[in-house]
């Protein structure tokens, strides 16, 4: 299960400072080769394991998991967990991430 190291990656994420670009990068790039690696586990963790703190973090690379799969059904997660979490996603403007994510979806 990918629950262990997604939550370290969010852990490194949180605990790396804002100003320090490269850092930042190096992290985004850890959770989205981790959310992008299985759809199916990925969705799994969102929508079982995932708290309101934990998807509020990995909203930051929701467009690029989206465009590296290329998955409807992640984007569709992602609107049903943001209900789940309504007060986050006002708080933390998580709506706009999703709008992003659906907006790297290639059209067919």
């Amino acid at each position: 299960m990918i629950t262990e190291e997604i939550r370290a990656a969010i852990d490194k994420r949180i605990s790396t400072n804002d100003e320090w670009a490269y850092g930042v990068e190096q992290c985004y790039k850890e959770e989205i080769n981790i959310l992008s690696r299985n759809i199916e586990d990925t969705i799994n963790f969102l929508e079982n394991e995932c708290t309101a703190d934990e998807f509020s973090w990995l909203s930051e690379v929701f467009d690029d998991v989206a465009q590296k799969t290329q998955s409807r059904k992640f984007v569709s997660c992602l609107n049903k967990i943001a209900n789940k979490f309504s007060e986050e996603c006002k708080k933390y403007r998580i709506d706009r991430a999703i709008q992003y994510a659906e907006e790297a979806l290639i059209e067919e």
